[in-house]
């Protein structure tokens, strides 16, 4: 069973405790999808379909085109890090970290306002989370605990 910290953890790494579609608020949830629109081209979010509770709680989800949570549910898995087809494709894309993500998308991040960010990207910083599963599964060799990242 997951800890209740880990429930806002996705199979993938999201950190879905930071992302702004748990808002009860609308306008919360509004601003967010305004942002994704104008920097990520997604274009069709709303305000009322984006509405999540995170992908391991029960209740409305975001992403309904996500292959990477059904695949853990079927694995039985609370993260696809330990998984033997880690990482796969069914998850790949989802595998973000913030440096990253701001070379990736310069063009459309690079005058982010930090209002923006902190709706619409923070959330995807889902490399360190899979870093310390692997760590913590032993899937990785144990020097690395001790190197700073």
């Amino acid at each position: 069973m997951a800890k209740k910290a880990d429930k806002l953890i996705g199979y993938c790494g999201y950190n879905c405790h930071l992302c702004a579609a748990r808002s009860e608020d609308i306008e919360v949830r509004q601003k967010m999808v305004d942002a994704w629109h104008k920097y990520l081209g997604h274009k069709n979010y709303t305000a009322e379909n984006v509405y999540c509770v995170g992908c391991k709680n029960e209740g409305p989800h975001a992403d309904k085109k996500c292959k990477a949570k059904p695949c853990a549910i079927e694995k039985g898995v609370e993260s696809c890090a330990p998984c033997d087809e880690f990482p796969c494709n069914k998850m790949r894309r989802l595998m973000g970290i913030e440096k990253g993500m701001f070379i990736f998308g310069f063009k459309n991040f690079g005058q982010i306002s930090k209002e923006d960010y902190n709706l619409c990207m923070r959330q995807w910083d889902s490399v360190p989370n899979l870093y310390k599963i692997l760590l913590e599964a032993g899937r990785l060799p144990e020097w690395l605990r001790k190197r700073e990242m």
